[in-house]
């Protein structure tokens, strides 16, 4: 069914790749994209008429029925009530491009069983999902559009949870630009409002999360769109077969030939505004929460990278004592990422291995193509910044931990820099507390023994550059305080 679903959907677009274009307007000329979308379906799914295209003007009607997709399947297993037909507008250019345009709305409501064979009732409804868009055939997807979609609702209920969301407004935009040897780059941007989601359950009181409005932001540079429409294709050709042959084995290597690297860069960020937080354990939130991916370099030398972090953040929870709230943090920053990745080395490797084995072969051969990614079988994490802040600290630190992907070995290195500011104001908080916990003194004391280690930087804060070898031994700002560990 999954199946069915994918290839209906990779249809949609694929299906105008060789329609005639820049000509009158004909029922011949629908019959033809018509056929060319049926082509692109399994026999029997373009038996039941899903498809059907018709002259509309200057432009073409094609519509999807995906409710005849399920008259074959059990409705034990699934059913949906109030699938309309969705309709959508192609018009052809005279430069070989499709301006595509629809305005369709959704409320559907049924049931599914999972794996686990457990019932789930599900509704979904968009009162508009709109766009008006470029399709580029020789890619087969859009160059740019325009896209929004308003008052989005769903809900799904087993026997012991239940999840609404609602969403206000969605709107979006996607541009793209030719970019060298062939490769297209691609951005997309939007903002998503009022976004409201609330979880419960039999044994869990409900959860409700906010935010005001949500931004994101996505591009990908050097992407090799026409090598990537072939591979979904013959990935949609061969996807009912139970393994594959020497011969389409040696094409689908072909086709990631000339498809690797994949992309120069890619660049993604979410922001959300004035999240909230609230439940049974207390409310919270941040006025601002962000989050960054980020994928640079070379294919010898990728980096990944994920960041992280909060603004004016709120916590406000019976379970935490007044007295302990001064040092729940503020404001949050967290940046970590995988550097020197060897992408050109697994992708050699990759080309190594036999896709018609079995396969449990083709893991074992997967498993040292992800060694060749990391050089001399090293995983590297960085930390370029992790800060914390609240009323009574100031916490920044940066570090680099390695460790090593071979069997049996659990030797790891490690750097780091960490800097606090007013130090001592933290020890007096430490201390405060401890005139009500005693137990918090030890806690009192290790700190006073790790400001010995310190050393002060010209701003005043107080700093630790601390290392870790292989060999066990621990070093802070130069001075040893644990040698190496005795050999086995």
């Amino acid at each position: 069914m999954r199946y069915r679903l994918i290839t209906t959907a990779s249809a949609v677009v694929l299906g105008l790749m060789t329609a005639v274009h820049g000509a009158e307007i004909t029922q011949d000329g629908a019959n033809a994209i018509r056929d060319n979308l049926n082509n692109l379906l399994p026999e029997d799914i373009a038996k039941s008429g899903v498809v059907a295209v018709n002259p509309a003007g200057t432009r073409y009607e094609i519509i999807y029925d995906l409710a005849k997709l399920l008259s074959k399947v059990n409705p034990a297993d699934f059913t949906i009530g109030g699938l309309k037909p969705i309709s959508m507008f192609a018009t052809p250019q005279d430069n070989g491009l499709w301006n595509v345009e629809g305005d369709n709305s959704l409320n559907v409501s049924g049931h599914f069983k999972g794996p686990d064979q457990k019932r789930t009732e599900f509704t979904y409804s968009i009162a508009s999902l709109a766009y008006t868009s470029i399709f580029d055939p020789a890619i087969s997807y859009f160059r740019s559009g325009d896209f929004s979609a308003k008052d989005i609702k769903a809900t799904s209920t087993t026997d012991t949870e239940q999840v609404n969301v609602s969403v206000g407004d969605v709107k979006y935009k996607l541009t793209s630009a030719d970019s060298a040897a062939g490769r297209m780059d691609f951005a997309v941007n939007g903002t998503l409002t009022a976004f409201a989601e609330q979880v419960s359950g039999k044994e869990m009181p409900p959860v409700h999360i906010t935010a005001d409005a949500i931004d994101f932001d996505a591009r990908v540079y050097s992407l090799p769109a026409k090598e990537l429409r072939d591979i979904v294709v013959f990935a949609l050709d061969h996807a009912e077969e139970k393994q594959i042959s020497k011969e389409n084995e040696e094409k689908l290597k072909a086709m990631l030939r000339d498809a690797f690297p994949l992309i120069s860069s890619l660049e993604e960020t979410i922001d959300l505004h004035n999240l909230a937080v609230t439940g049974a354990a207390g409310s919270g939130g941040a006025k601002s929460f962000g989050y960054r991916l980020t994928i640079d370099g070379p294919s010898d030398a990728t980096r990944l990278g994920v960041a992280m972090n909060a603004a004016d953040v709120t916590f406000d929870s019976p379970m935490v004592p007044a007295a302990y709230s001064a040092f729940l943090p503020q404001a949050v920053d967290v940046q970590f990422g995988i550097p020197d990745m060897d992408f050109a080395a697994f992708g050699d490797e990759f080309m190594k291995l036999d896709l018609t084995k079995s396969r449990e072969e083709g893991e074992d051969a997967g498993k040292k193509a992800v060694e060749r990614l990391f050089r001399d079988g090293k995983f590297v994490m960085d930390f370029p910044k992790i800060s914390a802040k609240s009323g009574v600290y100031d916490i920044d630190m940066s570090a680099k931990v390695e460790s090593r992907l071979d069997a049996g070995k659990d030797e790891y290195a490690l750097q780091a820099s960490i800097l606090a500011r007013d130090y001592d104001k933290t020890i007096a908080a430490v201390q405060e507390l401890a005139k009500a916990n005693p137990e918090l003194n030890q806690a009192s004391f290790g700190m006073l023994m790790v400001k010995g280690f310190a050393k002060t930087d010209p701003d005043g804060r107080q700093r630790w550059d601390v290392t870790v070898t292989p060999d066990g031994s621990v070093t802070v700002n130069g001075q040893q305080i644990k040698g190496p560990d005795k050999p086995e």
